[in-house]
């Protein structure tokens, strides 16, 4: 894994200082007492991969542009936004797809590997946790990878609907402005006009990444499988996310309830600092890795 040499792209992680020696021993200590570790995942543990948040302060999508992501009834109600949203994950997915996990994702492998973490949630759609080898794992908002058919659920990878698109629009061609966190860029209307969608090779109905749009909201039989991943375990570690997010949230709060201990390791302020037994204002790929 020559990826867990290289250095991380520092483009979309807020500045925060090196890991201090004392918090090292606080979250060694944390892991080390752990037998069941469940560990939920959010965008601040990509962004050492070179893909940007929403939140962080200064460099997250949020603070860099007025733009918002695509809300999930507006793709499903209207033509034009679907095509607008296909025309910009288009141009973005070749660099998108191509980004590769860190040393923090790769860590977290590998306490699966040794029996430390019980299970992983990420609320990324990146595909990184998977490009690392994490098997036991729950991607909780999807993953841009796959494809589905709203009407007959028919499924494909995204990278085979790259090759669709590529057919359908041979002329087709548009410069990005800027990037965003789930893989599409930003395009003007007047880019989007002529662009071309397929639909379900089956059935000619919508085709959909399978992720969790905004407005959207998780399946219960995920969330209820989560929560049986959780009942399991016995202390809660979130890594790269302020949990600003409800559908991560609820699992902070049911640890809670459990009273299990929950280690935050975020830059920035999150939902969970008020409760969380310990805190840590670090970069993810930095400090994981210095846990033995």
């Amino acid at each position: 894994h020559s990826v867990s040499r290289a250095s991380p792209n520092l483009t979309f992680v807020p500045a925060c200082l090196p890991p201090d020696p004392m918090e090292v021993e606080e979250l060694q200590h944390f892991v080390s007492n752990s037998k069941r570790l469940f560990v939920m995942t959010g965008a601040g543990i990509s962004t050492e991969s070179g893909i940007p948040d929403y939140r962080s302060e200064g460099v997250g999508l949020y603070a860099r542009t007025d733009r918002r992501p695509v809300q999930h009834a507006e793709f499903v109600r209207s033509a034009s936004a679907r095509q607008r949203y296909w025309a910009r994950n288009f141009v973005g997915w070749p660099q998108f797809s191509s980004h590769q996990p860190n040393k923090a994702h790769l860590v977290l492998r590998d306490w699966e590997k040794l029996g430390k973490l019980h299970w992983l949630v990420t609320q990324n759609v990146d595909a990184l946790h998977t490009k690392a080898g994490s098997q036991r794992m729950t991607e909780l908002h999807g993953c841009t990878h796959r494809v589905f058919c709203l009407a007959c659920g028919d499924r494909i990878l995204r990278s085979e609907l790259q090759e669709h698109f590529e057919a359908l629009n041979p002329t087709w061609k548009a410069e990005a402005l800027d990037v965003a966190p789930d893989g599409d860029v930003f395009l003007t209307d007047e880019q989007v006009r002529n662009f071309q969608v397929p639909a379900c090779r089956k059935c000619g109905g919508i085709l959909k990444p399978e992720v969790t749009f905004f407005g959207d909201t998780v399946s219960q039989e995920k969330v209820s499988f989560v929560h049986q991943r959780l009942a399991e375990s016995d202390s809660m570690l979130v890594a790269g996310s302020s949990m600003q997010v409800y559908s991560g949230y609820r699992f902070a709060l049911a640890a809670r309830e459990k009273k299990l201990p929950i280690a935050v390791l975020n830059i920035g302020p999150t939902r969970l600092d008020h409760f969380a037994s310990l805190k840590l204002n670090s970069r993810c790929g930095e400090l994981l890795p210095l846990i033995v």
